[in-house]
């Protein structure tokens, strides 16, 4: 019985022994659980709305004031035959329909971007120290991860908003392209966008083309902070801005010439069967997928060679450098203004 007992008193002893170290590492796991959730939970309660107020105001401010740019970049890459060079289709465009026409889709671009602001730069803000505490706490505390982070919560943040973007840039496009659409506002340009096509396209069609313009388009947008990073050695505030400025116009140059493929795709996407002439016929079929609707605007000049033919993705470059340039110089100088206006802290003093 005793040798029983002792067999029974060791086997028990045994699975004491062997439930500790498993015991042990679920307290181990949960410990450090609570110590990274705690600062994340410390950002996260310290979210500050203000970012998202300075990011949506100077959005749509900056968007809104280019609008006429945007409109003569939209018809040349909707229409590139009748649409030909910047001051060109300026002057026609006000020939033919008068100087208010430059207006066109006013209103989608200033609720568009105006939310697609707010989440692009006040997203950024708050993603930006949960990207650096998890760089700090992956590579070590007295690591330097570099521009990584910034990028990373640039990026992430291009991509919620761009999800907004959707809609409202199918409704400005159509309103710019589109005569049928030429007297509607945001709401009947919407619901007509609704009865064509359903909910369920209107706010998905163009969606990855969407992502790749503003997904690679977003790294603008963290050039003020990248400039931030490269300028704290320098004291006035002035250099600091500058520095960040151009930091962010850089960044622009760059982007703008990644994603203008997709800003083309997204024109050729939403600008609707009335707006195709009689040497380009409209299909439906295509124009319902990324593959058809490239397709399309490389059989334009698809005769020409395969570099003309590639070179239609590019189509309007000279307009769109001319609107993201002017769009990236006032965002970034109203975005500096309405944060003091706030109470935050001005680009490059802290």
């Amino acid at each position: 019985m005793s040798k029983v007992g002792g067999l029974e008193k060791r086997k028990s002893t045994g699975r004491k022994r062997r439930s500790r170290p498993w015991f042990s590492s679920v307290l181990t796991f949960v410990s450090v659980l609570g110590a990274s959730a705690t600062p994340a939970a410390s950002i996260a309660s310290s979210i500050d709305y203000r970012y998202f107020v300075a990011g949506g105001t100077c959005a749509a401010i900056s968007h809104g004031i280019t609008c006429p740019i945007d409109v003569v970049k939209t018809r040349m890459q909707s229409n590139p035959s009748k649409y030909k060079s910047l001051p060109q289709s300026t002057a026609m465009i006000i020939k033919e329909e008068g100087v208010q026409a430059l207006a066109t889709g006013l209103g989608p671009t200033l609720v568009g971007y105006g939310i697609e602001g707010a989440l692009k730069f006040g997203v950024y803000e708050v993603m930006k120290p949960l990207v650096v505490l998890s760089f700090t706490r992956a590579l070590g505390a007295n690591s330097n991860p570099g521009p990584a982070p910034f990028l990373i919560a640039s990026i992430t943040a291009g991509a919620i908003a761009s999800l907004v973007l959707v809609p409202m840039e199918s409704a400005r496009i159509r309103m710019v392209t589109d005569s049928d659409f030429g007297e509607m506002n945001l709401v009947s340009g919407l619901r007509r966008l609704v009865e064509e096509s359903g909910l369920r396209v209107t706010l998905t069609a163009g969606l990855g083309a969407m992502l790749a313009k503003q997904v690679i388009n977003s790294p603008r947008s963290a050039g003020l902070t990248l400039g931030d990073s490269i300028s704290k050695a320098t004291s006035p505030h002035a250099v600091k801005w500058i520095v960040s400025v151009l930091a962010a116009m850089t960044a622009s140059v760059i982007a703008c010439l990644l994603s203008q493929p997709g800003d083309v795709i997204l024109t050729e996407t939403y600008k609707g069967c009335s707006v195709a002439n009689e040497d380009e016929p409209c299909d439906v079929t295509k124009k319902n997928t990324l593959w058809g609707v490239s397709s399309t605007i490389y059989s334009r000049s698809e005769d020409k060679g395969a570099v003309p033919a590639l070179s239609g993705f590019f189509t309007g470059l000279q307009a769109r450098f001319l609107h993201v340039g002017t769009i990236i110089t006032s965002q970034l100088v109203i975005y500096d203004i309405v944060k003091q206006l706030l109470g935050l802290p001005a680009t490059g003093s802290h």
